[in-house]
């Protein structure tokens, strides 16, 4: 009788041995709301989107898409990862109906839940066109996250330099004193610089081989990501928009295999 008992307890801590990773998975499940709910992803995002011509130029390797059409196949991939977990506003530059490329600063919608497919479905109809007005649309978009009093994120993808005369790092510097809590990140794609651009007396500002927009991040906190690819691309607007999964709460406790033991399984008696 008491062999029987004993093999009996021995199923039993089989059994919860084996379901032990299910138990697991079962609790961190509990707790992924809170996670995700962490004071990163709670602050808005403006997506500020080079529209302007030089996006839509070929290289000199005909084999290569152009920056347009990469950029597009990177935000259908990187977006989906996002969205639902942080509010997403867009802002171009370069096309618009004005004569004067630089004023096309276009607005398209500020933060939003679940904004993937909206980002995806104006960036996918935008024809590249015109100038690069870096840091008025970067002044935008800080307006756009009323960055006087709250807390928010600007990530810039651009392939250049400021062409209509703005200047970024005097705008970073503005920024970072005037703002409550706002991190301009820069994501340069295939970025092509303008050592002679009479638009870019910052340059010395920033050094040989960047574009004068990483002032912007590195005086208000923020990443400056060289990009080439599509993947580096996408992967850098999760880095930069995207939510690391951690929040302050723990997941909750899993019994350790030895309490099954000593509750469910008797002592063998010799």
């Amino acid at each position: 009788m008491r062999h029987c008992f004993w093999f009996a307890g021995g199923a039993i801590l089989l059994a919860m041995i084996a379901l032990r990773p299910l138990m697991m998975a079962t609790a961190l499940a509990a707790t992924l709301p809170t996670m995700l709910s962490a004071t990163g992803c709670a602050r808005d995002a403006m997506l500020v989107f080079d529209g302007s011509a030089s996006m839509d130029e070929l290289s000199f390797d005909v084999s290569r898409k152009t920056r347009i059409v990469d950029a597009r196949t990177a935000l259908r991939d990187a977006l989906p990862d996002i969205t639902p977990f942080r509010r997403v506003g867009l802002l171009t530059y370069g096309p618009g109906a004005s004569a004067d490329s630089c004023a096309n600063i276009d607005l398209r919608f500020g933060p939003r839940a679940d904004a993937a497919a909206a980002i995806v479905d104006q960036i996918d109809t935008l024809q590249p066109k015109g100038l690069t007005a870096l840091a008025a649309s970067v002044r935008a978009a800080a307006d756009a996250l009323d960055h006087r009093n709250r807390s928010g994120i600007v990530v810039l993808v651009t392939d250049g330099n400021e062409t209509c005369g703005g200047r970024p790092c005097a705008l970073g510097t503005a920024l970072a004193q005037e703002a409550t809590d706002l991190t301009v990140h820069v994501i340069g794609f295939q970025v092509v610089v303008d050592f002679f651009s009479w638009d870019n007396p910052e340059q010395v500002d920033v050094g040989a081989g960047n574009t004068v927009a990483k002032c912007l991040a590195d005086r208000t906190g923020g990443l400056y990501v060289s990009t080439d690819t599509v993947d580096e691309l996408a992967d850098a607007l999760r880095a930069t928009l995207g939510c690391a999964l951690i929040g302050a709460a723990s997941p909750a406790p899993i019994p350790p295999v030895s309490a099954f033991e000593t509750s469910a399984v008797p002592r063998r008696q010799t």
